[in-house]
């Protein structure tokens, strides 16, 4: 039996505007329009200056801190900064190190020196450390993790010495551009409907079963043996399309965003939501949510 494939047409897909952005008055601006022509501001990153007036380098938002004019690009890299919570995937070990993807231009450095001994231990790493750092991590491994400093090439190194930290287990990866993660005190939520969620600001964000022994085994405990529900699967797989109509739709992202988009989608099936038609309506009845809680 064949099957004809549909093929959705561009003109046809929905195509939501930065409907997050609209009450705070900001504007897109476009690579080499200017932002200002007034003199006394400070250059910062995606401007140059041009002609007596500042201009933009990326497509993006402006962002002005007292006099430094920033403009921050909706797509791209992650461009890390100190004490950020990130999700990223061990990619290679080297000696007393591992390099991780953190979704950065460069790859990431975890030293070994950087993370908890298994039970917590503290002592000086030796000899031996090195010979098990395998066992510890290895390629393919996500973590969550902490940026501990921003070297001058743009090398990010991490830390894990948190006990919140380490090994993630059982979950799905979730991937968004960097932009769309919204800074917060706090970027590990157990969400009312059952399930954990690592908002990274590097755009990874990790959904996971809500985990009652966390910091245990130091950060690298995986509890592979537990059978993870089909109401915990279902649940994970909603706030993952949930996510992805959020982004899909350019809002920001955050514990409460996420959670209004999964009762909103409550009447949907989980695979509906995939539909262009579904994503703009949860994200629309979020976004109104939103604005009466501002209110």
């Amino acid at each position: 039996m064949n099957v004809t494939p549909v093929v959705r047409l561009a003109s046809d897909r929905v195509n939501i505007p930065l409907i997050s952005d609209v009450s705070q008055n900001q504007r897109l601006f476009t690579p080499g329009e200017v932002v200002t022509r007034q003199q006394g501001f400070m250059r910062g990153h995606g401007t140059y200056m041009e002609e007596d007036a500042l201009k933009s380098s990326v497509a993006g938002v402006m962002v002005q801190v007292n006099k430094l004019i920033t403009v921050k690009a909706l797509k791209g890299r992650y461009v890390g900064e100190i004490g950020d919570v990130v999700v990223a995937r061990v990619t290679e070990v080297q000696e007393k190190r591992w390099k991780v993807d953190t979704n950065s231009r460069l790859d990431s450095v975890l030293l070994l020196s950087s993370v908890n001994l298994p039970g917590g231990e503290l002592r000086r790493r030796g000899v031996e450390d090195e010979k098990q750092m395998r066992k510890y991590l290895q390629e393919g491994d996500l973590i969550s993790a902490e940026v501990q400093n921003v070297h001058s090439d743009g090398v990010l190194s991490l830390h894990t010495r948190s006990l919140k930290y380490g090994k993630l287990s059982q979950g799905i990866l979730v991937k968004v551009f960097p932009s769309l993660i919204q800074r917060r005190k706090t970027h590990f939520h157990n969400l009312p409907c059952g399930a954990s969620i690592i908002l990274g600001n590097n755009g990874f964000i990790w959904i996971s079963p809500i985990i009652n022994n966390e910091g245990e085994g130091g950060g690298f405990t995986q509890n592979l043996d537990d059978v993870v529900t089909k109401e915990d699967r279902k649940t994970i797989a909603r706030l993952r399309n949930c996510i992805l109509a959020l982004a899909h739709c350019k809002m920001m992202l955050h514990d409460t965003s996420i959670l209004y988009a999964y009762e909103e989608s409550c009447k949907y099936e989980a695979s509906e939501l995939l539909h262009p038609e579904c994503m703009a309506d949860v994200a629309f009845l979020t976004q109104h949510r939103l604005s009466v809680l501002e209110v």
